[in-house]
């Protein structure tokens, strides 16, 4: 009886640090958003994303702590993600377009207001940034109409861009 009262601690322990972790995150990405200026909306994406992946980890790891066989786990994780690629398979540019997303959050130069040139062959499309989601970056064109451009497109395509003054 005193392995279960055992692991029962230990489980609980694992679920009030991801708790913390999490709210650690959250206040990170807080700080974030305020010193570059980033929009709430990406900011809520992001913890998301990241909240998700810190309860997926405790998942695994008190699996392991109660005794779940690694192989029946991988065997289980393997058959999941086979049946998402499949489902997935016909949509591929979906799943581009939440990690070009993802890029251009964490990685690119231009952020919300400022002004960008997307230079097309036939047609340059110019405008303000309004909006980075997970799937399309719109733009405010100077004739005040919004283009929802995907975003694997904005990392395919040649960008000239005007930061907004600081």
């Amino acid at each position: 009886m005193e392995v279960y009262n055992y692991k029962i601690i230990i489980s609980i322990v694992i679920f009030l640090l991801a708790i913390f972790i999490r709210l650690l995150i959250t206040k990170s990405l807080r700080k974030i958003q305020l010193k570059f200026g980033f929009q709430k909306a990406r900011i809520l994406v992001t913890n998301k994303i990241i909240t998700i992946l810190i309860y997926i980890t405790v998942i695994v790891v008190i699996s392991f702590l109660w005794g779940v066989d690694e192989k029946q786990l991988l065997v289980y994780v393997s058959s999941f993600l086979t049946i998402l690629g499949i489902a997935f398979f016909a949509q591929w540019s979906i799943l581009s377009n939440i990690t070009a997303g993802i890029i251009l959050y964490v990685n690119y130069p231009v952020k919300i207001g400022d002004s960008i040139t997307v230079l097309e062959k036939d047609n340059d499309i110019t405008g303000e940034i309004r909006d980075i989601g997970a799937f399309f970056i719109t733009i405010r064109t100077p004739k005040k109409e919004l283009i929802t451009l995907p975003n694997s497109i904005i990392l395919q395509k040649n960008i000239r861009y005007s930061p907004q003054p600081d």
